[in-house]
């Protein structure tokens, strides 16, 4: 080496390879959301509300709820992945029963209260 030559180049370094990350998979898009379904918490909601302090709402809103439930979860199954919303189907049909249980309890209250005010003596 002669002291004005350039040092000699080494080649450089390649760096370890790396595959690059995986991605998680695709989500797999389910369908539209059943509109029993919809209606089912729709029902089983608006019966919860009104059957708590009426009762006889309960006691109609509550089967409904139940039913279109409870005939939503059917179609959702059936549609092998087409159609989506079975957690609301089964909300539904679970809020139904509920709502039907609590009309009931509160409806026979009222009736009770009735028969009780009817049935007292008037004081005249």
């Amino acid at each position: 080496m002669s002291a004005g030559a350039p040092p000699p180049q080494t080649a450089p370094a390649i760096a370890p390879y790396h595959p690059p990350p995986t991605s998680p998979p695709p989500r797999q898009s389910r369908g539209s959301t059943e509109s029993r379904a919809v209606v089912a918490v729709i029902s089983g909601v608006m019966g919860l509300l009104l059957g708590l302090p009426l009762g006889l709402p309960g006691l109609i809103l509550g089967p409904i709820a139940y039913f279109v439930g409870k005939s939503a979860v059917r179609r959702i199954d059936e549609s092998a992945g087409a159609l989506g919303g079975r957690g609301a189907a089964v909300s539904g049909w679970v809020m139904g029963i509920v709502a039907t249980a609590i009309g009931a309890a509160v409806t026979l209250v009222w009736l009770v209260v009735l028969l009780v005010a009817i049935s007292a003596p008037s004081s005249g």
